[in-house]
């Protein structure tokens, strides 16, 4: 058997695309598998993104390779799309685009950290921070944050955390996970923080777009000069864009950070793909009608899906607030039916009701599950009917 590195083998695999996996392999088989395991909208991108990838495909602009940091256009494009939401100045400089926004958080933590550095991440987070924080040989210090506070850490619950090795923090909001937003006054207490102790603010942005029911997304770099300045944006087109598949991300942060991950695309990636940068063009600069009407779509489900889901025995939900994701709270329900682990809860209801979702144990949170309303209302309902099926099923089995 080969030997293996250290590192590989201490890196665990995402939960989220072994279960989409799991699913994918059974509905393959046939079976009438309801898959609401990873964050991805069910919309095909939008047709004027499309024709313009087409476009750069005929006059021949895609067949080579991109500039390192990016084409010029896209570059642009990101300044002059994002200069309003980010409030300050910042040039082509301090942009570069990656091959998705998973891949800009890999190469970003590989520039900033040492070996045995920290990284504050509140828990529940995103299943990849902690590993890529790994990956760059550095410590991710997880933060447990309460369910009565939205799952929002403090600046106490942080400072708590801090050590003299702590390098960065991890903000996602709207949260994947969660889907809670931080609020303004919230985000401003911590960016104040953070410049005061001189931590820099890994801010992930990619689901600020996608907010319901009246809330508001505030980014952390928005908020002063200072902040700015200590923030890392990480941001990208997949969920906002339904471009999932085309792998387009960037980062927005000081000129040092920047020209230190374009060195690492350089010696792995070599650019982001190029067709995929054509289209992101058009999509930061063409009509905004087809995300705003995807929005409206993931609102609609949210307010439909989110009572009927609550009124499951034993689970308890606060409503999300953005991005698409339900992650309830099943300890109860799974105290009336028997289980003492999540996994084997959501094991057995994707054995007998075919209903696919991710665990919590993944995020920080094992006594929560995920799911992702980024699907349509008919599947959406047959897998409250389903669960409320094997619930009960259980329920009486205990009897």
């Amino acid at each position: 058997m080969t030997k293996l590195s250290k590192r590989a083998q201490n890196l665990s695999t995402s939960p989220t695309l072994a279960a989409a996996a799991k699913a994918k392999a059974m509905i393959a088989q046939g079976l009438d598998v309801i898959n609401l395991t990873v964050g991805e909208p069910d919309f095909h991108t939008p047709e004027n993104i499309q024709q313009a990838a087409f476009a750069s495909i005929i006059d021949g602009k895609a067949s080579y390779y991109a500039a390192t940091a990016g084409i010029p256009e896209l570059r642009t494009a990101i300044k002059y799309h994002y200069k309003e939401l980010y409030k300050f100045p910042f040039t082509e400089e301090n942009i570069v685009v990656t091959d998705g926004a998973k891949f800009a958080l890999y190469a970003l933590f590989q520039v900033l950290l040492d070996q045995g550095e920290e990284v504050l991440i509140p828990s529940p987070y995103w299943v990849s921070y902690s590993e890529q924080v790994k990956l760059a040989e550095g410590n991710p210090i997880l933060i447990p944050t309460a369910e009565s506070n939205h799952f929002k850490a403090t600046v106490e619950e942080l400072e708590n955390h801090r050590t003299d090795k702590t390098r960065a923090l991890v903000l996602n909001s709207p949260s994947n996970p969660t889907g809670m937003i931080y609020s303004k006054e919230e985000l401003l207490e911590i960016g104040n923080w953070a410049v005061e102790k001189d931590i820099l603010i890994v801010s992930d942005d990619i689901y600020g777009p996608l907010v319901y029911n009246g809330n508001e997304f505030t980014p952390i770099a928005s908020l002063s000069q200072e902040i700015f300045n200590q923030t890392v944006i990480i941001n990208g087109l997949s969920k906002a864009f339904s471009m999932t598949g085309w792998r387009i991300g960037f980062v927005i942060a000081q000129k040092d950070i920047v020209d230190a991950i374009t060195k690492i695309i350089s010696q792995s990636t070599s650019n982001a793909t190029s067709v995929s940068q054509y289209a992101a063009v058009e999509a930061l600069t063409g009509t905004y009608a087809s995300v705003e009407n995807m929005r409206k779509t993931f609102e609609e489900r949210l307010n439909e899906i989110y009572p009927k889901l609550v009124a499951l025995p034993g689970v308890e939900l606060e409503k999300p607030q953005g991005a698409f994701y339900f992650f309830p709270n099943i300890k109860k329900t799974m105290e009336l039916t028997g289980y003492t682990s999540s996994t084997k809860f959501l094991e057995d209801l994707l054995e007998e009701e075919k209903v696919a979702l991710i665990g919590g144990e993944g995020f920080g949170a094992p006594d929560n599950i995920r799911l992702s309303y980024a699907s349509d209302l008919d599947k959406l309902n047959q897998a409250i009917v389903r669960m409320e099926r094997f619930i009960n099923k259980k329920m009486d089995e205990r009897e």
